[in-house]
């Protein structure tokens, strides 16, 4: 019996909508929440990217900040950027589009931005609150798109045992301290990682976050197992290419209760945490001016 299909575009677009209902709640005290978007360079990818960030805040009704800045640009002045727009009341959320150029170090700019406004979750007080346990951490829109999607199909994910696929600061590290927060058992598995096939064997969840394609095979998952697929790679084909996750999808099918397809699954998911994140950062700067 093939598993049944996690709709992420369908999903995100519930959440979406609820958003703008709350949204519009927040702005009853005078002011919508502001995002800020900061593109550095031409990257065809990101610009795309940005674009649809600008369309679905709008849509919402927050405030939209898109600032674009040459592939050339100093270091300097893009820390000058971020160090304005963190001094700026109308702005929420700061969001810096990733990759960078190669003359300048991520690392920094990502830590330039203000933890209250780090809407990505990037900054290293997020991460230790997330770690932590503390409510106020703004966590990264991915992982918590990968929760929201396995709770879709499972309510209550306590005692299940998840493996992670991948250990970046970006998806597989905050995610599994969010699967902790839900009180799974949760394994990280990576390139280093023995006989990778027999611990996912052992998962009710498998979340695939290694960026290999189909690395994940059918002999991998076992019966009833939920997969969660945040890999998204282009593969050549005659006239183009296709896209395909890090899951071999229809094997992987065969196997799980549910799985999230590529396209469609965990990246619309994504943005509209991008969206949730900055509600959250704009209720939250609310309250500390307040106190």
């Amino acid at each position: 019996m093939s598993a049944s299909i996690i709709d992420g575009k369908a999903i995100a677009e519930g959440l979406r909508a609820r958003l703008k209902e709350d949204v519009s709640a927040f702005g009853a005290n005078g002011r919508a929440p502001g995002l800020a978007v900061v593109l550095v360079g031409s990257d065809p990818a990101s610009a795309v990217y940005v674009r649809a960030k600008a369309r679905q805040t709008a849509e919402v009704g927050m405030l939209s900040f898109e600032h674009r800045l040459p592939g050339d640009v100093r270091q300097d002045d893009l820390i000058r950027l971020v160090e304005t727009l963190n001094r700026d009341p109308a702005v929420d959320g700061i969001l810096v589009q990733l990759p960078l150029p190669a003359h300048i170090d991520a690392t920094v700019i990502l830590s330039t931005v203000d933890p209250a406004k780090d809407v990505d979750g990037f900054h290293p007080v997020n991460a230790g609150r997330l770690a932590t346990g503390d409510t106020r951490a703004l966590s990264p829109c991915t992982p918590l798109g990968c929760i929201h999607l396995l709770k879709s199909v499972r309510a209550n994910l306590a005692g299940a045992h998840a493996v992670v696929l991948g250990r970046s600061n970006i998806v597989g590290k905050p995610l599994a301290q969010l699967l902790l927060g839900e009180n799974c058992t949760v394994t990280i598995a990576h390139s280093r990682t023995r006989d990778v096939a027999g611990v996912c064997r052992t998962a009710d969840i498998v979340v695939a976050a290694a960026g290999q394609p189909e690395m994940v095979r059918g002999d991998w998952i076992q019966r009833g197992a939920l997969v969660i697929d945040v890999g998204i790679n282009r593969i050549a084909r005659e006239g183009g290419y296709r896209l395909v996750g890090d899951a071999a999808f229809d094997e992987v099918r065969d196997r799980a209760g549910a799985i999230t397809p590529v396209p469609g699954g965990v990246g619309p998911m994504t943005i509209a945490y991008l969206l949730q994140n900055t509600l959250k950062a704009a209720r939250q700067r609310s309250c500390d001016a307040v106190t």
